[in-house]
């Protein structure tokens, strides 16, 4: 029975994990080649359109990796909500609160802005964050209890996730070291 040190098994994790973040990317070294299955003929316009629509979702989501996207998903969903419960007509009774609406309105609009500015502009994603976890606990007193605590907890979480994001990644050492040789 061999025995097997925890840094060996360690190591072996790190160049499995190495091995995937590299064939995602489509970067294939010699000591990262992942071996291909034989492709279909190149001219059949099925398998174009199946390794264009692979591009396009490796670019998405190279793409969204590189933003506070889920954050800012949560945060544009929860202000559509508050934007939809202050707007209730409920047959002969109309419910909005605070000065003639006009909050029911302008609160849930900048929470979508800032959530969609956070997704395009990373760079200031942590003063857009905190602006928009402001305006979704206001909306608790603001906008109808903050859309029946629904949209103000969806925007809450969203807010906090887009100011506690981090950026995007650096490149690992592997990819480090091939840059300074090339």
């Amino acid at each position: 029975m061999q025995k097997t040190s925890l840094l060996a098994l360690s190591r072996r994790s790190r160049r499995a994990d190495e091995r995937s973040d590299h064939s995602e990317f489509g970067v294939e070294t010699a000591e990262f080649a992942v071996p291909t299955p034989e492709v279909r003929d190149a001219d059949s316009s099925e398998g174009a359109e199946m390794t264009e629509g692979a591009e396009k979702r490796r670019g998405f989501k190279h793409w969204r990796r590189q933003r506070p996207f889920i954050g800012g998903v949560l945060a544009v969903l929860g202000g559509i909500e508050l934007f939809f419960s202050g707007q209730l007509d409920l047959g002969n009774m109309q419910i909005q609160f605070g000065i003639e609406g006009l909050q029911a309105t302008v609160v849930p609009i900048t929470i979508v802005v800032l959530a969609l500015l956070s997704i395009f502009r990373p760079t200031h994603h942590a003063f857009y964050g905190i602006i928009g976890l402001v305006l979704a606990v206001y909306s608790l007193i603001g906008v109808n209890l903050g859309g029946f605590i629904i949209g103000m907890l969806l925007s809450t979480i969203g807010a906090i996730l887009i100011v506690a994001w981090m950026g995007p990644r650096g490149p690992t050492e592997s990819e480090a070291a091939e840059g300074e040789t090339a």
